[in-house]
């Protein structure tokens, strides 16, 4: 399988790494970061989302790449497409997401990579239509989606279906591109 899978200009999407389990495993601990998920993960799991993660990129062509800084090769978060089944009330579809690590916020690398991943998943794996979604007050991520090119999907908001509905995380929206909207 081949590492690197999309290159921009400042970054690597690329298939994880051994190595990346522990930066992925901290990432996963700033609360800064934890604002909009419900819960940490463990180091075990961080190997395990790693192995699960790259056997899906294997298969697929697609799931979460590794985001690496090509300056400092560091491991800045993650970002790709992933199936999305039921019970999402949308469901099918694929999903566009992305998670990066506070250090790496603001300087438009979430942007820079989501546009080369729906350039991707429209060109080479051929979607008609991505969506993504956020909790409602994850206003970052919802910009992020608009300077994509994403479109709210007024009709879409929905409760997280694996969430309680009284969970402050619960309210979602969703968001979506066809294949040839600007993005």
């Amino acid at each position: 399988m081949k590492s690197t899978i999309i290159e921009t200009e400042r970054l690597l999407l690329r298939t994880w790494k051994e190595e990346d389990a522990e930066p992925y495993y901290q990432m996963n601990q700033d609360p800064r970061f934890l604002e909009f998920l419900p819960d940490t993960i463990s180091m075990e799991q961080a190997k395990e989302y790693i192995v699960s993660t790259n056997k899906r990129i294997a298969k697929n062509g697609f799931s979460f790449f590794a985001i690496e800084e090509k300056e400092s090769g560091d491991l800045a978060g993650s970002l790709g497409l992933e199936k999305i089944e039921s019970p999402f009330p949308f469901a099918p579809a694929i999903e566009i997401g992305w998670r990066l690590a506070f250090p790496y916020w603001g300087r438009g690398y979430a942007t820079e990579a989501a546009k080369a991943v729906l350039n991707y998943g429209f060109y080479t794996l051929g979607f008609e239509e991505i969506v993504s979604y956020a909790f409602a007050e994850n206003h970052a991520s919802r910009r992020i989606m608009e300077k994509i090119g994403m479109a709210r999907d007024l009709q879409g908001d929905f409760e997280h279906p694996h969430l309680p509905a009284d969970h402050r995380l619960s309210r979602s929206v969703l968001y979506r591109i066809k294949k040839g909207e600007k993005g």
